[in-house]
C-alpha cells in the first residue's frame, strides 16, 4: 500500500515567517519614521539620507542581536529540559512509561492502548517521544538562533531599503509625502502577504499594520517638527 503524501502545514514555517515579517515591518517603519522625523526638522537632503542609512545599519544589527539572544535563550531552555528527560529515562524508565501513557489517556486513549502506544514509541525513540508529547518540543518548532538572527537582519535591511530608496530619489520638497505614502503602501502589502502566508485575513492584516505604521510615522514627524520649532 503506497504511503500517503505528507501534508504541508503553515505552522512549519511559523518561526522563520515571524522573524522575516517582524524584521521587514520594523525596517520599513523605523527607517521611514526616522527619515520623516529628520526631514520634518528641516534637515538637508543629504543629512536625511545619512540618518536613514545609519538607521538601516544599526537596526539590522540590533534585530540580529536581539533575535539571536532571545531565541538562544529558548534553545538553552529546551536543551536543559531535554537533559532532565534524558536523566529521568536512565534513572526511572518505568516511571517515564507511566507518565507518557498518562498523557495519552488524558488525550482520550483507552488506558491499555495508551500503555501500548507509550511502550512502542519509547522503544523507537524514548527521548523524542517525551520531548514531543510531554515538553512540546518538535523538530519543526525547535528554536534556531542563527537562522532567526540572519532572517531578522536580512529582512530588516530589505524593509529599510524601501523608504530609504524613495527618499534618495525624491526631490527635497516632495520627500515627506512620498516617503510616508509609499511606506504605508509597503506596510499594507507586507501585512497582507504575512496574513495570507499565515492563513489569516488579508484585509485585516493589512489594516492592522498600516494603522500602527501611520501612527508611528505621525508621532515621529511631530517630534521632528517640534524640534525644529524649538531650535
Amino acid at each position: 500500500m503506497p504511503l500517503p503524501s505528507k501534508e504541508r502545514h503553515r505552522i512549519g514555517r511559523a518561526a522563520w515567517l515571524r522573524a522575516a515579517v517582524l524584521g521587514a515591518n520594523d525596517g520599513i517603519l523605523s527607517t521611514a519614521s526616522l527619515v520623516l522625523g529628520v526631514a520634518s526638522a528641516h534637515a538637508t537632503h543629504s543629512n536625511v539620507l545619512v540618518a536613514g542609512a545609519a538607521g538601516l545599519a544599526a537596526g539590522a544589527m540590533s534585530m540580529a542581536a536581539g533575535e539571536y539572544v532571545s531565541v538562544h535563550s529558548q534553545a538553552d531552555t529546551e536543551q536543559a529540559e531535554l537533559e532532565v528527560e534524558r536523566s529521568e529515562l536512565k534513572t526511572d524508565n518505568r516511571g517515564e512509561h507511566r507518565e507518557l501513557a498518562a498523557i495519552y489517556v488524558a488525550r482520550g486513549l483507552d488506558p491499555a492502548l495508551a500503555k501500548q502506544v507509550a511502550a512502542q514509541l519509547m522503544a523507537h525513540d524514548a527521548l523524542g517521544a517525551h520531548a514531543r508529547d510531554e515538553l512540546g518540543i518538535s523538530e519543526t518548532l525547535r528554536a534556531r538562533p542563527i537562522q532567526a538572527a540572519l532572517t531578522s537582519a536580512a529582512s530588516f535591511a530589505v524593509g529599510a531599503a524601501m523608504p530609504l530608496l524613495v527618499a534618495a530619489l525624491a526631490a527635497e520638497s516632495d520627500l515627506i509625502p512620498l516617503v510616508s505614502g509609499t511606506s504605508l503602501l509597503f506596510l499594507a502589502l507586507l501585512g497582507g502577504l504575512a496574513a495570507r502566508a499565515g492563513g489569516a485575513g488579508v484585509i485585516a492584516g493589512a489594516i492592522r499594520v498600516t494603522f500602527w505604521g501611520a501612527l508611528a510615522m505621525a508621532v515621529t514627524a511631530g517630534v521632528g517638527a517640534l524640534f525644529r520649532i524649538a531650535v
